[in-house]
């Protein structure tokens, strides 16, 4: 009899923990290759239809406290009739050419065994490369249904390049859904089954989970098939950085590959979180989940039902966190705020006389703690509102009135870092060697590369990177190493103890806060 593709467990050969780093797992599980955020999923789960389908589930405790379940039991039975299995088929773009000999055996010129090799090998692939035809591959996940007419909430990753999308219930029926809408930013994404019908379903909870509150998490781990787990709220607000809104529930109710998009619910049946990412040295659940809140998941997911996109504020800013170095080296008392290290060119920010350097500290009579809650709080207030900004610029406080813009596609700045023959100057302090942009290649005409660095130095443990370009030191803009060295000197002799340079790299735009006395 064929056994189960499944994760085979041998308890003799457990990895030794203490060699593994922890690292999240973003692993997508496909067909040929992974594909799924927490994802492999073979099997779901949506009961047979409730008497009232019309009304959304919730879960009678009978009798049992909210805060101490005698048994989760009554919760699950009225839930699972709305978790559903969501298998994919994608389409992956086709590879470009390798070389030929790749993978094979080593094979003397005009071994007729290596033509026989290279043969069998591109019979195993999954597409002929030369061919140029796009593979196909399988992501699966779970959902659940939101509403009586089969609107269902999933994670993005696992319906990224979609072609087909099928959903699998409790009872083991097959239902075709197409694809609504998907925000990545969030790693939400709605579908909306095929079939007329009336459906089972969840909603939203309106109430925010205290950290100690129990949850259950329903899900497919590793295609066994229904599993529900239960467990506490760990934790709130964590940014795990996987996006600019991150704003994640931490759980202890297990999670694994397959629970990516199921729901987490509290002990109303309502859910509070979609699951979508764990905390794993191997892949496997170690009690630390990640979900999206439901105060985040049901404000894009109205979005996406309604327009099938998220519009989000703009103010065309690139920011980053007031460190101490830096609020000294501007003269602020806090290291609350979001410093602009770069206003976008033809942005509302620019449009309103907000410059790199300026701190920005309040929106709308609100202040802000730091650059997340300040990307949040104008991504929220939508494009064509008006945020009154209360910003730092050349040492006092000032207000100004924005119009807000439509968030658009991201944009990925490079700077090429191949060097030439260079004139260098050394600022030896520092532990950096510099060279004029121009003399780089693809560095642009403004500013100073780092050619060279001594990463024990004061700059590198700053984090500053060979190829990195200083843009400006302390508001004036750096066309030569001299240039540097100079206002070093000057911000010394007049008691500051940092100078705030401005970088240019692969990443972006940032500032730096540089002691102009660096330790010994």
């Amino acid at each position: 009899m064929p056994q189960p593709d499944f994760p085979q467990i041998d308890s003799h050969k457990v990895p030794d923990m203490k060699t593994h780093r922890p690292v999240l797992r973003k692993t997508l599980l496909g067909a040929t290759a992974a594909i799924a955020l927490t994802g492999a999923f073979a099997h779901s789960f949506l009961a047979p239809q409730v008497a009232n389908a019309e009304a959304p589930i919730t879960a009678p405790l009978n009798g049992a406290s909210a805060t101490a379940p005698v048994s989760f039991a009554d919760v699950v039975d009225n839930v699972r009739g709305a978790v559903v299995s969501v298998k994919v088929k994608i389409a992956e773009p086709a590879a470009e050419e390798e070389d030929e000999s790749k993978d094979l055996p080593h094979f003397a010129p005009g071994d007729p065994l290596e033509k026989f090799f290279r043969h069998f090998r591109d019979q195993g692939m999954p597409f002929n490369k030369h061919g140029g035809k796009p593979r196909t591959g399988q992501a699966q996940g779970s959902g659940f249904i939101i509403s009586s007419d089969g609107y269902v909430v999933t994670n993005n990753h696992v319906v990224e390049n979609a072609t087909e999308v099928s959903l699998t219930t409790d009872s083991g029926k097959t239902l075709t859904a197409k694809v609504v809408g998907t925000d990545k930013k969030t790693d939400l994404a709605l579908l909306k089954i095929n079939d007329s019908g009336t459906y089972p379903y969840v909603k939203f909870s309106h109430d925010v989970p205290r950290v100690g509150d129990w949850v259950i998490a329903v899900g497919n781990p590793f295609g066994l098939g229904g599993t529900v787990t239960a467990g506490i709220v760990s934790a709130r607000g964590r940014d795990i950085g996987a996006g600019p809104y991150d704003d994640f529930l931490q759980v202890d109710a297990p999670v694994n590959r397959g629970n990516s998009g199921g729901p987490t619910f509290n002990m109303k049946g309502e859910v509070v979180g979609v699951n979508t990412a764990i905390f794993s040295p191997s892949g496997g659940s170690v009690g630390i989940g990640f979900a999206i809140p439901s105060e985040v998941a049901q404000n894009v997911i109205a979005a996406l039902r309604d327009k099938g996109v998220v519009a989000r504020g703009w103010l065309g800013v690139q920011i980053q966190p007031v460190t101490s170095d830096i609020a000294d080296s501007l003269g602020l008392k806090s290291e609350k705020g979001a410093l602009v290290a770069e206003a976008q060119s033809d942005s509302p920010a620019v449009g309103a006389g907000i410059r790199s350097g300026d701190v920005i500290l309040g929106v709308n009579g609100e202040k802000i703690d730091g650059p997340r809650e300040l990307a949040k709080k104008i991504a929220n207030l939508g494009p064509g509102k008006t945020a009154d900004l209360l910003y730092w610029h050349d040492g006092a406080e000032k207000t100004v009135a924005v119009k807000l813009g439509n968030l658009p596609n991201e944009k990925v700045a490079k700077a090429e870092t191949g060097m030439k023959s260079l004139d260098k100057n050394v600022l030896g302090d520092l532990g950096l060697t510099l060279a004029p942009a121009a003399q780089v290649p693809g560095a642009g005409e403004e500013g100073v590369v780092v050619a060279e660095i001594d990463p024990e130095g004061a700059a590198a443990q700053k984090g500053l990177r060979v190829g990195d370009v200083i843009l400006e030191a302390g508001g004036h803009a750096v066309s030569s190493p001299s240039d540097l060295g100079s206002t070093l000197s000057s911000a010394k002799k007049e008691g500051r103890k940092a100078v705030l340079l401005r970088i240019k790299n692969r990443e972006g735009t940032h500032f730096v806060a540089i002691a102009t006395t660096p330790a010994s």
